[in-house]
């Protein structure tokens, strides 16, 4: 385990780490500082080549984070100046977590509400209990998500559905949260980390390149732009890769793929 902070930890088992938003007493609530650590620990994590895949969770079992500690907001958030650079700390956050080139799943337990919420729609794979709840009250507080924080929800549930979340700020329960798109499976809460590790273990046994490669892609998909040949091109490098020998060989021999990442 690697402390980047005592409220944000790494745990790394083989290709796989965990992190872990590590304020239990506080539900795991986000403070600036934590926003910067996790960012920290993104970038650090998606720089490693050895890694497969990168499972976020809060620390215990009743909640993911409920968003940012709103105790925090009258030294640290308090007036436009202030928001504006606390601001500027979740946005890193966010762009690291969107850029991050290795597979990301969220393991949610309980709670995962506002800034909370938001982490989750910023990776790419998320599981839940049959008991999390979900949602963004932050119109009772008179604050509006900021157009970097809104625009992965706005791109995983579409602009209505969104609307929907931000403009009544109820809580809802895992099942209206699939059924929205918030979550990709719920399953019963005592079977959510093994069902991470599964994923994750899935996905790491697969052709690292081959993962960063459909992430790079779907991202880019989302764009309108149309795609540059280039950029059709660099679909077919795969086939120059020692993977795709690897894989290849492995196939035709019925045997389980040793992958190497080049």
């Amino acid at each position: 385990m690697i402390d980047v902070d005592d409220t944000v930890l790494v745990q790394r088992d083989g290709g796989i780490a965990t992190v872990v938003l590590n304020r239990p007493h506080k539900l795991n609530a986000m403070t600036r500082s934590m926003w910067g650590k996790l960012g920290d620990a993104v970038e650090q994590l998606s720089a490693d080549d050895a890694l497969r895949c990168v499972i976020v969770r809060g620390a215990g079992e009743k909640a993911f984070s409920p968003g940012n500690d709103i105790a925090e907001f009258a030294g640290e958030r308090s007036n436009k100046r202030q928001a504006i650079e606390y601001g500027r700390v979740m946005h890193r956050t966010a762009d690291a977590l969107a850029n991050c080139r290795h597979p990301l799943i969220a393991q949610i337990h309980g709670i995962c509400v506002g800034g909370g919420l938001e982490i989750a729609a910023l990776c790419d794979l998320r599981i839940c209990g049959e008991s999390s709840r979900f949602g963004a009250p932050i119109n009772k507080l008179g604050l509006v998500m900021a157009y970097p924080e809104m625009a992965p929800l706005v791109r995983l549930v579409g602009p209505a559905t969104a609307l929907e979340i931000l403009l009544e700020g109820r809580i809802f329960d895992a099942a209206e949260a699939k059924e929205k798109g918030l979550v990709t499976r719920v399953v019963p809460d005592d079977r959510v980390a093994a069902e991470a590790r599964d994923s994750a273990q899935r996905i790491a046994d697969g052709a690292p390149l081959v993962a960063r490669w459909h992430k790079k892609f779907a991202r880019r998909l989302a764009s309108s732009k149309p795609l540059s040949d280039a950029e059709v091109d660099e679909c077919f490098d795969c086939f120059d890769t020692e993977d795709f020998r690897i894989g290849y060989a492995a196939f035709l021999a019925k045997q389980k793929p040793g992958f190497l990442g080049r």
